[in-house]
């Protein structure tokens, strides 16, 4: 048992002072360090530097480990062309990112606060990097393929890399599924995916309405997707509409990866199936695909939370860089509040979505906390301040066990 002090502790409702949090694995009690003493007279106790502040350690939902290599290999500006610049680097993008690349991109969120990550992978060479990382990981299987013809060697596919991520037996690992696409799988390979979702009660993922490029296609076969279906996969239109995708998962809670381009029809139906939204601010605007409506996803009552995307389509994987892009971007919406929107988006809400016992200084939850030092004491602009100057982090802490020390 360990009890810390620190000077202030950020809640999901209200900043603490003057209060101490007791832990191990999970938080047993938040209350006066007094009271904590002689409840727990043999704890470690740890007082903290003025100043401090606890609050729930950061959670990036979506991020692709397996392109950490890329820096200056893909194209921004235009969705079609930076997809085309992934296809054409693809092979040294991922070769050239081998173990010790990836074990960086994972160290340089562990530093930046982020103790859980929701890794999707596309070909399981970033299976090993994701077990022996320090933070929480939701191994997210991603399944892709529009060609019924293929279908079964790639199912075979995805399911040797699923049965692979089962295999990690270590705490605060989670093998899970990503549905890739509306436009790149094929309905025939959701349903069965699905089943396996359902069946094993497994996280799920997929992207979804990312680009104009997709919002054309999908609506109508046509526009910059055609030539490259038919180019590359000699297919002259969509296996599915968007409806027809999100039917699949009436039911089943999914989190949805952009939704930029989603209408009002399906908007609604993310809505009344409790579906979440994943928010890439930065990738969003480097692909050239605009900015979703936070204010729309608030009135029908849809959650949404904030995540980095890969190193494919972002320049740093840190959330608070992250958060600080969407509080200029969405420059339209109160700042305060939009300032504690982004950071339950990150810790809380994100924990939720994901179904994890996490995101949260709470009694009962896991102990994934940060200590930040701030320059002075906080007020009510906290939120802001977080966001905009990043303090730094002077230890944290995942499962309750401390991971770094300034």
């Amino acid at each position: 048992m360990q009890i810390i002090v620190p000077n202030y502790i950020l809640t999901p409702n209200k900043l603490l002072s003057n209060m101490s949090v007791a832990f191990d694995k999970t938080i047993k009690k938040i209350a006066p360090l007094n009271e904590l003493r002689k409840e727990f007279p043999d704890a470690d106790i740890t007082i903290l530097e003025e100043n401090s502040l606890l609050m729930p350690g950061l959670i990036n939902a979506h991020v692709h480990v397996e392109f950490s290599a890329n820096k200056t290999n893909l194209s921004y500006g235009d969705f079609i062309n930076w997809l085309y610049s992934v296809i054409e680097n693809r092979e040294d993008l991922i070769n050239g990112c081998e173990n010790d690349c990836m074990r960086k991109a994972i160290d340089s969120m562990l530093e930046s606060g982020i103790t859980t990550f929701g890794a999707v992978s596309s070909h399981g060479i970033d299976l090993e990097a994701c077990a022996n990382a320090k933070q929480n990981v939701v191994f997210f299987n991603e399944l892709i393929g529009s060609q019924a013809t293929m279908a079964d060697a790639l199912f075979g596919d995805f399911l040797s890399r699923l049965d692979a991520s089962k295999s990690v037996q270590r705490e605060g690992f989670y093998p899970a599924v990503a549905i890739h696409s509306p436009y790149s799988v094929h309905p025939v390979l959701i349903k069965k995916a699905l089943g396996i979702v359902k069946s094993e009660k497994l996280k799920l993922t997929a992207h979804f309405m990312e680009s104009e490029a997709e919002r054309n296609w999908l609506d109508n076969s046509d526009g910059d997707f055609k030539d490259f279906f038919e180019n590359l996969l000699k297919q002259n239109s969509a296996v599915s509409d968007s409806h027809e995708f999100l039917e699949h998962f009436n039911g089943q809670k999914t989190l949805l990866t952009h939704a930029v381009k989603a209408d009002d029809k399906e908007l609604n139906n993310i809505s009344s199936n409790g579906h979440t939204v994943i928010h890439c601010p930065v990738s969003n605007r480097l692909l050239g695909n605009g900015a979703i409506d936070l204010k729309k996803l608030d009135e029908l009552n849809i959650r949404w939370i904030t995540a980095t995307d890969g190193l494919s389509s972002n320049y740093k994987l840190d959330l608070f860089e992250e958060m600080k892009a969407a509080l200029f971007m969405h420059s339209e919406l109160p700042l305060l509040d939009l300032a504690k929107k982004l950071i339950n988006s990150v810790t809380k809400d994100a924990a939720d979505a994901l179904g994890l016992n996490t995101g949260e200084i709470s009694e009962g939850k896991n102990a994934d906390m940060l200590i930040l030092d701030l320059d002075n004491e906080p007020n009510d602009q906290l939120a802001i301040h977080l966001i905009l100057h990043k303090y730094n982090i002077s230890k944290t802490y995942i499962n309750g066990n401390i991971i770094t020390k300034s």
